[in-house]
């Protein structure tokens, strides 16, 4: 496998994309619904050319081949920006791999074309005949409604050189050059694969490919020699031009206080570009006299806002030790550097406009009279070109001709705008968060994150599409399998599965857990009035220690399929910490109370009240197996050098708060120690207390490294409570609080900064200090019964929760410390399994189909919308254990496909990798919810054997399509010469594949 991609021939792609059309009807997997076409009639003019939509890719990743063009346009691209060329190229430009990781932010290692500049040539004179021809073939366009713009840079030398020269004099005219005649050779001969395109479209092709250019200027590009490059562009070739400018001229200062407000603290800036690289004062004269020049010519200058912003690795993201920032990060910057030279040429200034641009803001980008606008970063991410469909129609009706003002003022709004929307600032989403452990099979990989993010594994996709149609009965049912406590999850869980949902990488995810209340308050009750309890299956016996979470759900599982359960508990009534602990602003009693009659109703029985110092040998005289969900109520330490004594325990506050809020005095001053949802519960009672003036959450990082969830610290703040972050509480000494001022060093293990002391002392008045530090598991009591512990006093336990004494069990916060419900949830159902396969019963946990309707899931990709209401939250979803396809969408070379495969598979929809059209940029695996890296781990097609000798990827070459020979290499890594048809040469599921590729997609062969 080489990261070199392999130029496909102009015949072989015009062959691949009539035959896809006709009989997939998609080209390069983009589907005919996502094809554009301008309804309007409106149109742009940029440069004396008529556009039918102000869109485009920017010179990038989406410019550089021939399908990467025809995918941009067919989607609704008619501004087409080519990948840069430079007199370095091919094998002499060193391009580290993987080059690109837009995960959330965009960053690349790459700028220019990894072509040789001849083969970047020939790819533009391919695309630009083939969009010809898809304009009339599909009936999208009467007359050339697009334009392309080249990109040259870094040095007049280099563009001065032959190599240069020719490029730009051959896209300036290619009548002459080899490719405009071979193509047209092609095309003249297959003229019987058309239906609308004929002879004289062919002859109407004109042969001036660009009449317009950009200078890329790479930073640290010398100031005169941007000038002297531009004006060469102007005098020497004619050309109207933009000049590339980059976010160093807003000033260091500028950038940092930018993206710290917006949330990008961790970007790590290099000074060196703002030093060396083009000054504000000197751009703002270079481009007056620049202007001048143009106009003296009739021709047109701009600039291109902005380059990407060069910033230090940090975390490994890419190799090397710089990468180029772009996307939602570099939005509010080059609307910044807009509104700051708009104002300086009072509005007359052509802005081509590419930093951060996506659906949420081109109407806007468009209405203060910025045109075109191109994209990278979001094309990049999952729905790929598809993205760019919903864009164009969004701006079809707001076309306005020729640029003729910018409105200064408009744009002043949008940049205030701009640095408040929640599309644009740094949310607490990790760039790991979204990857599930699990490695990537080589076959049927498609799979729900949120499902396999969630520690139940609930059937998410489906509740939410029977949610949506209002089918609340069935979507419990199905909520229920898993869910023993659906009521107070959908209250109060910590919803894992919302971090690991597809639609992050679009807008925001779907609102899971508030679809799951829904159906809740609709079938719970009618779910539970049909109970009937299962007939007694086993004459063994279960005992529960304790009615929390894990132990209720243990018994649940295991009584709704045949055993005879006893719980038993030492509080008065059930759920245990959720109950007592827990604020009832945050989860009402009655939910607590409907799914204890969930678990009531399927037949468990309850003894409350129960001394909770239990003996295991006793238990044994009556019961078979034994569950310890104790909990964890043992008080944690608190981290005071002096003064801990005084410190009020979080859980106790809570406790008391519940019973007795109005007799609780905690005086004016009350500051809370800790970051989870513990303390935010512990600072929001607080708050609630009568004669509390002021609440502060203390803490010895800042708020992004808090562990509560991000929803309960915005309820916090909302709520009054203040972050003091930094402080590291050392002591409480009469009404003062004494802290250690820190600051943040080098990341750890798990990824947060570690807090370092400054120093410095920080003294708060304070009333109470209540410590939410964590709570301990009482090993002492599993230790008098024998039951083997951890060095760290935890017990010893198999993965289904069963210690070292057989048929004993601890599930949930006697695990290991406190955790989340869902988990305790999670450990009930893994107990419950043990044991029914232990009996020999069978479980009722196996996964319901619901029939899903692919058409409109798949009418779903590129489409970005925001969650309006929890009634159209199923209408976001994408269905991802039916349809994924994300590295699909992501790879801008299209050298990831889905084909149809008939029998062998679990799904009908199979992704192959073709090796010729990858370059190893990286991106599948970047938003692959698996381990892996789909261009490495599927099924890949070679083009040709050295190729296939040179790589290690389970695969196959065709040596002979006739007689359906090729080289395989299997699952196993042993390679062996295949025909189809013969017996145990290769697996069945290889074999599915190869025959269906060979039958149906010979065009990717």
């Amino acid at each position: 496998m080489s990261d070199r991609m392999r130029p496909i021939s102009f015949e072989k792609i015009l062959l691949w994309i009539t035959r896809e059309v006709k009989e997939k009807e998609s080209i390069f997997g983009i589907h005919k619904n996502k094809f554009y076409k301008n309804e309007s009639g409106k149109s742009i003019e940029v440069f004396g050319e008529k556009l039918s939509s102000p869109l485009g890719p920017a010179a990038g990743p989406n410019t550089q081949l021939t399908q990467n063009i025809v995918s941009a346009y067919l989607t609704g691209s008619r501004f087409i920006e080519l990948k840069t060329v430079q007199v370095i190229d091919g094998e002499d430009l060193p391009v580290a791999k993987p080059c690109i990781h837009a995960q959330d932010e965009g960053y690349n290692v790459e700028w220019s074309t990894e072509l040789k500049v001849s083969d970047a040539f020939n790819e533009y004179i391919k695309a630009w005949f083939l969009l010809h021809i898809l304009m009339r073939e599909l009936n999208l366009s009467k007359q050339r409604d697009f334009m392309f713009n080249m990109s040259v840079g870094y040095d007049l030398n280099g563009i001065k050189s032959p190599k240069i020269d020719n490029y730009i004099e051959g896209m300036r005219n290619a009548s002459n050059t080899k490719v405009w005649n071979e193509c047209k050779k092609v095309i003249t001969s297959n003229m019987n694969l058309f239906d609308n395109f004929n002879e004289k479209d062919l002859e109407k092709i004109s042969p001036v490919i660009c009449s317009s250019i950009t200078v890329s200027t790479l930073h640290g590009c010398p100031p005169e020699e941007i000038e002297k490059i531009s004006n060469y562009l102007l005098r020497e070739k004619k050309l109207n031009t933009f000049i590339k400018m980059n976010p160093t001229l807003l000033g260091e200062k500028f950038v940092r206080n930018t993206l710290n407000t917006m949330g990008y603290v961790y970007i790590t800036l290099n000074e060196d570009h703002f030093k060396n690289d083009l000054q504000y004062g000197d751009a703002v004269a270079m481009l007056q006299r620049l202007k001048d020049a143009a106009r003296k010519m009739n021709l047109e200058i701009g600039v291109k806002l902005t380059n990407t912003l060069p910033v230090k690795i940090q975390n490994s993201e890419l190799p090397g030790e710089e990468m180029y920032m772009s996307g939602r990060s570099l939005f509010s910057l080059t609307i910044s550097l807009a509104s700051k030279l708009a104002k300086e040429f009072e509005g007359d200034l052509q802005i081509s406009y590419s930093g951060g641009a996506d659906f949420f803001n081109v109407d806007k980008i468009l209405a203060v009279g910025i045109q075109p606008v191109t994209f990278a970063t979001t094309i990049l991410k999952p729905g790929g070109y598809e993205r760019i469909t919903q864009m164009a129609q969004k701006l079809e009706k707001k076309l306005k001709g020729a640029f003729s003002q910018i409105d200064t003022d408009m744009l002043s709004k949008l940049l205030l705008e701009a640095l408040n929307d929640k599309h644009y600032l740094k949310n607490s989403r990790t760039v790991e968060s979204k990857k599930l452990s699990i490695e990537l099979p080589i076959y049927d990989c498609a799979a729900a994150p949120c499902s396999i993010g969630c520690p139940i594994n609930q059937q998410i996709p489906e509740y939410i599409a029977l949610a949506g149609k209002k089918k609340y009965y069935e979507a419990f049912s199905i909520i229920a399998k898993d869910n023993a406590s659906p009521a107070i999850t959908a209250a109060i869980c910590n919803h894992n599965c919302q971090f690991k949902c597809t639609r992050l990488d679009y807008d925001s995810s779907i609102l899971i857990r508030d679809m799951k209340k829904v159906v809740v308050l609709n079938a719970e009750k009618k779910y539970i009035e049909n109970i009937k309890p299962a007939d007694i299956k086993s004459n063994k016996k279960v005992v529960v220690i304790g009615a929390g979470p894990a132990g209720l759900s243990t018994a649940l599982f295991l009584r709704r399929n045949g055993m005879d359960v006893t719980v038993m508990e030492q509080k008065e009534k059930s759920y245990g910490a959720v109950r007592y602990a827990i604020p009832d602003f945050r989860i009402p009693y009655e939910m607590i109370d409907q799914d204890f009659e969930l678990i009531k109703k399927q037949g468990v029985k309850f003894k409350f009240g129960i001394n909770e110092d239990f003996n295991i040998d006793e238990l044994k005289e009556k019961y078979d197996y034994i569950i310890l969900a104790i909990g964890a109520w043992k008080p944690g330490r608190v981290p005071l050098k002096e003064g801990s004594e005084k410190a009020v325990n979080a859980i106790a506050f809570l406790e008391r708060y519940k019973s007795e809020k109005e007799n609780i005095n905690l005086g004016n001053q009350v500051c809370v120690i800790g970051g989870g949802n513990v303390a935010m519960d512990a600072a929001r009672a607080a708050k609630r207390i009568a004669g509390v003036e002021n609440v502060s959450v203390v803490y010895r990082r800042t708020r992004e490294y808090m562990p509560a969830d991000s929803e309960e610290l915005d309820l916090a703040v909302s709520e009054g409570v203040v972050f003091r972050e930094l402080l590291a509480p050392m002591g409480i000494r009469e009404n003062k609080l004494i802290c250690q001022e820190m600051t943040l060093g080098e990341r750890d293990a798990s990824g947060r900064r570690s807090p370092v002391p400054s120093g410095k002392e920080v003294i708060l008045d304070v009333d109470t200090v209540i410590a939410a530090v964590g709570e301990k598991v009482n090993s002492d009591l599993l230790k008098r019964n024998a039951i083997e512990l951890d060095s760290k006093g935890f017990p010893k336990l198999n993965t289904a929760c069963e210690s070292s004494i057989s048929n004993v069990y601890i599930p949930g916060d006697a695990k290991k410390g406190p955790a989340t419900i869902v988990k305790a949830i999670a450990d009930g159902k893994a107990v419950a399994k043990d044991i029914l396969s232990k009996e020999g019963l069978n479980n009722d946990f196996e996964k319901k189909v619901i029939p899903i309707d692919e058409k409109e899931i798949y009418s779903r990709k590129g489409v970005l919308r925001d969650s309006e209401s929890c009634e159209e939250e199923s209408e976001r979803c994408l269905s991802c254990s039916n349809i994924c396809e994300l590295c699909v969408d992501v790879c801008p070379n299209r050298a990831n496909a889905v084909i149809n495969v008939e029998g062998g598979f679990s799904s009908s929809h199979q992704i192959i990798h073709l090796d010729g059209m990858c370059n190893e940029c990286g991106n599948c695996g970047i938003f692959c919810p698996y381990k892996g890296n789909p261009y490495k781990d599927k099924v890949t097609v070679f083009w040709n054997e050295n190729d296939f000798e040179n790589s290690k990827n389970k695969g196959f070459y065709i040596i002979d399509i006739k007689k359906s020979i090729c080289k395989v290499r299997r699952e196993d890594d042993k390679v062996v010469m295949y025909t189809i048809g013969e017996k145990d040469i290769v697996s069945k599921e290889m074999e599915y594949i190869i025959r269906s590729c060979i039958d149906k997609y010979s065009y990717m062969l």
